[in-house]
Parts: C-alpha cells; structure tokens; sequence
C-alpha cells in the first residue's frame, strides 16, 4: 500500500500573488517532504468591506497565470464554495473527506502562532494535522512553538508584501519586478491597485 501524497495548502487573499509567495512554496516542495502545494485562494469575507480586495475570480486568475507551468503546484478555490466566512478547519475537514488518498499539511507564516489559540478548534487542528512554519519578520514567541505538530521550516525569509506592491502602484512605480511577469501584465492591463 502506496503512502498518501503529501500536499501542502498554502491560504492567502494573494490580492496580488507576488514572487515572494512563489518563492515559500518553491521552498516548501524542494526542501521538505512535500509532494505538491495549493494555493488555497481565501475568498472576500462579505462581512468585511475591503475596497482592496479584488475579485475572487481575479485573484485566482492570477494565482493560475503564477504557477500554470509548474506541475508541483495547483490552485484552489474550495473556499469559495464554503460557507462564510471560511475556517481552515473547514476546509481542512472537508478537503481530507474529498481526497482521502491525500495528506494534507497546512503551510503558515510564524507570526500565525501568537494568535493561534484564537483559530476555530484549533486543537483539533493540531491533532489532526501537521503544520509547517515559515519565518515570518519580527514574531514573536509563543506557547505552540514547540508543539510537536508544528514544524519550523528554514525558508528564507521573505519581507515582501502584496500590500507593500499595492502601494507601490498607487503610486506609480513599476512593480514588474516583484510579480511574475503575467500577473504584472495582468495587473497594469486591467489597471488595478491604481487607487
């Protein structure tokens, strides 16, 4: 009997996937256990008014142009279809039920684990799941960080931002260099982030 697969789910609003984000997964599947990664794309909460957010189907569309040549990399889009606002835990559950062949492994930035405890049964989470940690600028400890479910994994760390690209735009720079090179073109085409 073959092992399952391992998958890592890497959550974000991606609102823009920028070369940082690639590079973490990048990492994630070269220099752990990790089979493949997905890009789980959190959906716009409809109870928070984010006049940055953009569409949920933009910001797939660009984790899509991001990754299509790369087969160790997928895109999702399961929480869109959940009920929101959407819980990791959720999704978690209801990923492992839908590809039992997979073992799923939660990908985080250190500065999730202070505020963890807040998570939606996050005990469960831990039990049933395993989670790797990329480093995060300036966390600081906590009382998971050395939880045996919790992996640290050595990245390099990754300082820039999708907010700190958004501002950039605003304000005119070019930001090609940040993001890769469909998803800039994507960007400055449809002229988003603009205001």
């Amino acid at each position: 009997m073959s092992s399952p697969s391992k998958t890592g789910l890497f959550f974000g609003s991606f609102n823009p996937i920028h070369c940082g984000h690639l590079m973490i997964a990048s990492y994630m599947v070269e220099y752990t256990d990790l089979d493949q990664l997905w890009f789980v794309v959190s959906p716009h909460n409809p109870l928070k008014e984010k006049a940055t957010l953009l569409a949920d189907h933009h910001r797939l569309a660009m984790v899509n142009m991001a990754i299509e040549e790369d087969s160790r990399f997928k895109s999702s889009n399961i929480e869109f279809k959940l009920p929101q606002p959407s819980y990791t835990i959720d999704t978690l559950t209801y990923l492992s039920e839908k590809h039992p062949g997979k073992e799923f492994v939660l990908i985080a930035g250190s500065d999730n684990l202070p505020t963890f405890h807040k998570w939606k049964n996050y005990e469960e989470l831990l039990k049933q799941y395993h989670i790797y940690l990329y480093p995060r600028p300036e966390t600081t400890p906590s009382q998971f960080d050395q939880h045996p479910a919790i992996t640290p994994v050595n990245a390099p760390l990754i300082t820039l931002s999708s907010s700190f690209i958004r501002q950039g735009i605003r304000e005119n720079k070019n930001m090609r260099y940040f993001l890769p090179e469909k998803v800039w073109k994507y960007i400055d085409e449809m002229h988003f982030y603009k205001q």
